[in-house]
Order: C-alpha cells, then sequence, then structure tokens
C-alpha cells in the first residue's frame, strides 16, 4: 500500500494508463552512418485515405515533421488501420488531443512517462489498477472528483492521495478529459 501512495502522484501528474502502449511502440532508430536508412520526406498527398483519416490532426503541421517521424506516423497509421473502429477513433482522438498540447505540456507528459518507465513492474501494475478503479466509476462520478480535485490545495491534494480519496481512486489531472487516455510516447500515442 506504501508503494502505492508513492506512484499514485504520477498518476496525478500524468494520467499514465497505457492502454494503448503497445500499439505505438516507436521504430529502431536508422544506422546514423548510413544515408540510405533515412526516409526522404512524404507529401500529405503521398498518404493512402486511412492514414490520413488517422493522422488528420496532424495535417497543418505535417510538412515540418522531420522525414523520420513522418515514416514513423505513417507506418503506425496504417498498423492502427487494421484495428476496431473503436480503437481507430480512440487513437485519432489521441493524436488530436496530443496536437492540441503545448509544448510545455508535452514535455511534462515524457517527464512522466519516463518516470513510469523507471517503476518498477508492481509499481506499474499498481498504478493501473488505480487507473482502472477510476475508469470504472460513472462519468458523473468521475466529474465530481474531478471537480474535487481541481479545487483542492497541494496539502490537500497530498492528504487525499495518503487516504486515496473517495471511493479509493484518484482522479487524473484536470489538463485530461476524464475518460482520456495518456500519451504513451514521445508522439503522444
Amino acid at each position: 500500500m506504501r508503494a502505492l501512495r508513492l506512484i499514485l502522484p504520477l498518476l496525478l501528474a500524468g494520467g499514465l494508463g497505457l492502454s494503448l502502449a503497445a500499439s505505438a511502440q516507436q521504430s529502431p532508430p536508422p544506422d546514423a552512418g548510413d544515408a540510405r536508412s533515412l526516409p526522404a520526406p512524404r507529401s500529405w498527398s503521398s498518404l493512402d485515405p486511412a492514414q490520413q483519416q488517422m493522422l488528420a490532426p496532424l495535417q497543418k503541421d505535417w510538412d515540418t515533421l522531420s522525414p523520420r517521424r513522418q515514416a514513423r506516423m505513417a507506418e503506425r497509421a496504417a498498423r492502427w488501420a487494421l484495428l476496431p473502429p473503436d480503437k481507430r477513433e480512440e487513437i485519432r482522438q489521441r493524436v488530436a488531443q496530443w496536437q492540441a498540447m503545448t509544448p510545455a505540456q508535452r514535455e511534462q507528459a515524457r517527464a512522466n512517462m519516463r518516470k513510469f518507465h523507471e517503476l518498477s513492474p508492481e509499481q506499474r501494475a499498481q498504478l493501473h489498477a488505480a487507473f482502472a478503479r477510476f475508469q470504472q466509476l460513472p462519468p458523473q462520478k468521475r466529474d465530481q472528483l474531478m471537480q474535487q480535485w481541481q479545487g483542492l490545495n497541494h496539502q490537500q491534494r497530498q492528504q487525499w492521495i495518503e487516504h486515496l480519496g473517495p471511493d479509493g481512486v484518484v482522479p487524473p489531472p484536470p489538463d485530461r478529459a476524464p475518460g482520456g487516455h495518456p500519451p504513451a510516447d514521445d508522439d503522444g500515442f
């Protein structure tokens, strides 16, 4: 239980549910010494319609992405197109959510992800369980907990964490939608 209290702030700081982490693995970096392994820039029109649909939130920024990131995103979108429609929509929303974040919010999300990966497997399991308990609450109860959380000062939040809050759950941070998922990697999905 003590370990859970120590890792719950991570849940609050970044909401690290990671439900889609498996679908968002980073590609291995190309060999820096081999220029042939560097991808060429891709135009938006070179993507197939399914990829464009999945990556629609990136369209206006597509030409500013590095060729490596374009290639990685195109590969992911091709994989995501094979998922059930509800999962595809969930990922598309996460892409949009990531694009809407400020650079500071993205950096905080990345820092939280690094902290999450430093946890032991047991601590990660406890964190997932706490997040799952929150997700299982009715939407109205989640909203109520979010409002309560937002009204607390730092000391009150720490006390909430120590006592695991009402119903034994801790709400995710206020910069996330109550049913949302946290970023899974540097691209946020």
